[in-house]
């Protein structure tokens, strides 16, 4: 018979055996190896992106933050946990998905999310509650924000041109381009203050877990260190533009605009964190705390089956991995068919050309049809294999790259009648040097037609799921404007309503071969 020991009174378990420490160690350490590939694929952008290479330091920060929670070893027995198996396994099973996909920031998160999950199943709730922060903190390893980079740019062009317009300076705006009487700016990705973000909420999360016990300060203090950034990066980009107009660009207008920007949001996080501790609590002593998660004796777990399950539900999904990669691989050499198109071959197009990772094989002409003044450039690209070096949906797939003499001015999805089907399209509107074009984009995928990123993720995985293999195309349409995109709409509307036919015959017989 137990009976509750009286408030303050802490029962202290049985220390684990070095055969104990050594499974807890075991299981721990599996993902590690089971998923090196997944561990590896976040060092390397680390090492290749500054935007992430704060990713070195959440690893040794979490063991830190768990070293300063030593003694709940000693205060709260490890319970082995079997519910969160079920924890792992899902973790597991959206490994598998990114993987079937290729989407690495899934498969980065399930890897990680396996480590507190078998920890959960090791130590028990209470335990591992107990260190819940530390725990999850191991997330911010994961190279996670270039979604946000988009949004981030309109919404430091939209807030940099009112903040100058509101000064009383004429601006003339094009798309995130904009010019001043004494010269022109550009707000691209260095200046959307996704690595401003990325730190702060980093940094922020750390903070208000060592400055605070309450989960409503922790919270308010999180949530400033996302807003408070995004607002700063908007009046930094407003300072370096006033900058250079008022030096008459002499300042602020190379990398000394970067340093100046480092510069001012070293000072915001100085500012955020001193106002912050005003509201600093006493950390809670380590007894309460035992007390707090509810400390029992310790009762034997079954330690070893375990840490075996949580080996086995690790290595379940690796060894399913190899076994979908031989089924879905094609080692055919792609033979692209040829489209048997009724518009005829000409030449005289803008010099512009999609950015995308190099194809198993491509097709890049121009055409234009009898009768109809306005030619229409088209570019196929198909892929086979596919790889994280090698992949039809990447983030490194643009239509240009940041130096070309083209630029998007605006994007959209639309749809368009392609004989009995509604194709979705993107349609985006890109300006050169002499002129405008109209782009729409299509993915074909599995047979099916995409304009999503994310729609095209799934359909790869349920594709490779079904060891289907991983086949997938991009067709872009390209035409020239002057005043109007009716124009090039309606010369892109021809050329679907009488070739996009031939084009879905060419696609599945490359397929089939």
């Amino acid at each position: 018979m137990y009976l509750k020991p009286p408030p303050g009174v802490v029962h202290a378990p049985a220390p684990l055996s070095r055969t104990g420490i050594a499974l807890l160690a075991l299981a721990m350490l599996a993902p590690f190896v089971l998923y090196f590939q997944t561990a590896g694929s976040m060092v390397s952008i680390w090492n290749s992106s500054e935007t992430f290479a704060h990713g070195y330091v959440i690893l040794p920060i979490s063991l830190w933050l768990i070293w300063r929670r030593r003694e709940n070893f000693s205060l709260i027995p490890a319970r082995p946990y079997a519910p969160a198996l079920l924890l792992l396994l899902l973790a597991g099973a959206a490994w598998m998905a990114g993987r079937m996909g290729d989407v690495q920031v899934v498969m980065q998160y399930a890897f990680v999310a396996m480590l507190p999950a078998a920890a959960l199943a090791l130590f028990g709730p209470r335990l591992a509650g107990s260190l819940a922060f530390p725990l999850l903190f191991l997330l911010f390893a994961v190279p996670f924000g270039e979604i946000f980079v988009e949004p981030l740019i309109h919404f430091t062009a939209d807030f940099t041109i009112w903040a100058v317009q509101a000064t009383g300076i004429p601006v003339l705006r094009n798309g995130t381009r904009f010019e001043l009487p004494t010269g022109s700016w550009s707000v691209v990705e260095a200046c959307s203050g996704i690595r401003y973000l990325i730190s702060s909420i980093t940094l922020g999360s750390l903070y208000a877990y060592l400055t605070y016990r309450s989960n409503l300060r922790r919270t308010v203090f999180i949530a400033l260190s996302v807003v408070v950034p995004i607002v700063a990066n908007g009046l930094r980009a407003y300072m370096i533009v006033m900058i250079g107009h008022s030096s008459g660009m002499e300042l602020a207008t190379g990398v000394d605009h970067i340093i100046y920007g480092w510069l001012f949001f070293g000072l915001i996080m100085f500012l955020m964190f001193w106002i912050g501790s005003y509201w600093r609590q006493d950390e809670q002593p380590a007894a309460e705390r035992a007390v707090a998660a509810g400390s029992f004796p310790d009762a034997p777990g079954r330690l070893a089956p375990m840490a075996a399950a949580v080996v086995a539900l690790a290595a379940l999904w690796p060894a399913f991995a190899a076994f979908s990669d031989r089924a879905n691989h094609n080692p055919a050499q792609v033979r692209l068919a040829e489209p048997a198109l009724s518009w005829q071959v000409a030449a005289g197009f803008p010099d512009w050309e999609v950015r995308y990772m190099e194809p198993d094989a491509q097709l890049a002409r121009t055409y234009e049809r009898a009768g109809l003044d306005r030619k229409v450039r088209l570019q196929l690209l198909y892929y086979r294999n596919q790889t994280k070096e090698k992949g039809l949906i990447s983030s490194v797939n643009r239509l240009t790259a940041e130096r070309d003499a083209f630029h998007p001015l605006s994007s959209r999805v639309v749809s368009e009648q392609a004989g009995d089907r509604v194709l979705p399209l993107r349609e985006t509107v890109l300006q050169g040097p002499d002129g405008n074009i109209l782009v729409w984009q299509v993915m074909w995928i599995d047979g099916q037609y995409t304009a999503s990123n994310v729609d095209g993720k799934l359909r790869q995985a349920g594709a490779r799921l079904r060891l289907r293999g991983d086949d997938g195309a991009m067709i872009a349409l390209a035409a020239p404007f002057s005043d109007s995109k009716d124009q090039a709409r309606a010369a892109l509307r021809a050329f679907v309503a009488d070739n996009f036919g031939a084009l879905d015959t060419a696609l599945a017989a490359t397929r089939g071969r």
